[in-house]
């Protein structure tokens, strides 16, 4: 794996990860929960981004994800190629308290696909620490149709922070069966989540995962 330029080499597997979606979806937030990833993150001033590395241990070593994250760049439609250019997984984030974030997950999809071809893609819907979710479990189909992985997490409370994480490593070795040995240092919870509440959707999400997808195009969500 070569280097970015202004990157540190390591002697085992890394992976440049980028993170898009809307501003304020919580990206952030997410990578900053993961403690080595904020201690060591450099910024990169030519494309105004800052990667953090998220160091896993998994049963077949340690791996390294470089995570891109956009500085608020997002904010002023759309991020350069270089943003994309040698990216080899992606999360797009959405909130589930904010229906445009959602309406925009094709948009992002679109952009970074064009860029980067068959690399492995999470969908996650943040905030599901939430009381009044806008976007309901079952109305997520975006990543059915696209054939894509999909987590709700919350990342004030940590919930499913390691998820996307496995799913992408899993991919890039090629392993189904690789897992992580140890979890990550992460923050504290800023927050609680309701857990019996999110059973329920993620219930409601099995269920409709069992249903034919609707006729209606993802730009109609309302």
């Amino acid at each position: 794996m070569k280097a970015l330029p202004n990157q540190q080499t390591v002697d085992y597997p890394s992976f440049k990860l980028v993170l898009v979606g809307d501003g304020g979806t919580g990206k952030t937030t997410f990578v900053k929960r993961h403690l080595s990833g904020e201690f060591e993150k450099k910024y990169e001033p030519t494309i105004g981004v800052e990667v953090h590395p998220l160091d896993f241990f998994t049963n077949c070593g340690k791996i390294r994800f470089y995570c891109w994250d956009t500085a608020g760049q997002e904010k002023f439609g759309g991020l350069r190629d270089g943003y994309y250019i040698h990216g080899q997984c992606a999360i797009i984030m959405f909130d589930v308290t904010a229906r445009l974030t959602y309406k925009n997950v094709p948009t992002w999809h679109r952009d970074l696909c064009r860029v980067c071809e068959n690399i492995p893609i999470v969908l996650c819907g943040n905030k599901v620490d939430v009381k009044n979710r806008q976007v309901k479990a079952k109305q997520v189909t975006f990543h059915r149709k696209k054939n894509l992985q999909y987590y709700e997490i919350s990342a004030k409370s940590n919930y499913n922070f390691e998820k996307p994480f496995l799913y992408l490593a899993r991919k890039l070795a090629g392993d189904p069966n690789l897992h992580f040995v140890e979890s990550p240092a992460l923050r504290p919870p800023e927050v609680q989540i309701d857990l019996a509440e999110q059973q329920r959707h993620e219930a409601e999400l099995a269920a409709a995962a069992a249903q034919p997808l609707p006729d209606d195009d993802d730009d109609t969500f309302e």
